[in-house]
């Protein structure tokens, strides 16, 4: 075997290696992804009191709460936006989707206001320019504790694994919540721990996804929304290459291979 051959493979075997590396890893492991973008209070936690780590997610889970939340944060269609006080919302970087291609995700609502003062979250897919496609899974409480699909609001478009999760407490302990960790104002109150979402992508295009979490009526009893495990045909969601990325690849491969040829000459 010629030698001559081992540095080019060398650069080539790393570069792949990079690539799969950034291809397998987990979305919040290193924390909030570049190019996404917050309203009000988002981060990324490691297991933390009542909400452990999603299963197949990575070592930190995303997460957004209305405890120093913003105001004009809403989900159209939900209330009049009187009854919206202030919340946070989260949306992340564009990536590509095929047609067909499958989006699923894990997601635990968490939630200190229940009863007829319940709070509510949302998970929406938005297109490239931010306009509404699909609203995935909606989480509020109910008098009789049911959160998952949300109480009064509009039904959520992915498919639920469970169909319907209640809450569980009654008093969740979670640092987002801040200062409102480990109460309940009115029961019920808890989190409704793990929960799968699915949805087909129907058009081939660039998307987004959106999470938000808004107090409802007044800017007591903190509630939030946590979520990990966000694959596209079980790959981790990765963003749309940046312009000129596949170029400067595809340039760097050639100055690769230009040296190679020189030196078997």
């Amino acid at each position: 075997m010629n030698t001559h051959l081992n540095p080019y493979l060398s650069c080539s075997a790393a570069l792949l290696a990079v690539l799969a590396q950034g291809a397998s890893a987990q979305v919040f492991d290193a924390g909030i992804p570049a190019g996404w973008t917050c309203e009000g209070s988002c981060g990324t936690a490691e297991a933390d009191g009542d909400v452990p780590l999603a299963p197949g997610g990575g070592s930190r889970y995303g997460w957004v709460s209305n405890t120093a939340g913003v105001a004009g944060v809403r989900l159209p269609g939900v209330g009049v936006p009187n009854d919206s006080h202030d919340g946070s919302l989260l949306r992340s970087h564009r990536f590509d989707a095929a047609a067909g291609a499958t989006l699923a995700l894990r997601f635990n609502y968490i939630t200190t206001d229940g009863g007829d003062f319940g709070d509510y979250a949302w998970i929406r897919l938005l297109d490239g320019t931010g306009n509404p496609v699909a609203l995935l899974v909606t989480a509020r409480t109910s008098p009789g504790g049911g959160a998952v699909p949300g109480y009064g609001m509009p039904a959520g478009q992915a498919t639920l694994t469970p169909p319907f999760l209640d809450v569980w407490g009654p008093q969740p302990v979670w640092s987002p919540l801040g200062a409102d960790s480990g109460t309940c104002y009115v029961t019920p109150c808890g989190t409704t721990g793990w929960g799968q979402a699915s949805y087909g992508i129907a058009a081939a295009g660039s998307y987004m996804l959106e999470f938000g979490v808004v107090n409802w009526v007044d800017a007591s009893a903190d509630s939030g929304l946590a979520f990990d495990a966000l694959t596209l045909d079980g790959v981790p969601l990765a963003p749309v290459p940046e312009p000129g990325m596949p170029a400067l690849l595809a340039a760097g491969m050639l100055v690769l291979g230009s040296r190679y040829a020189r030196r078997w000459k």
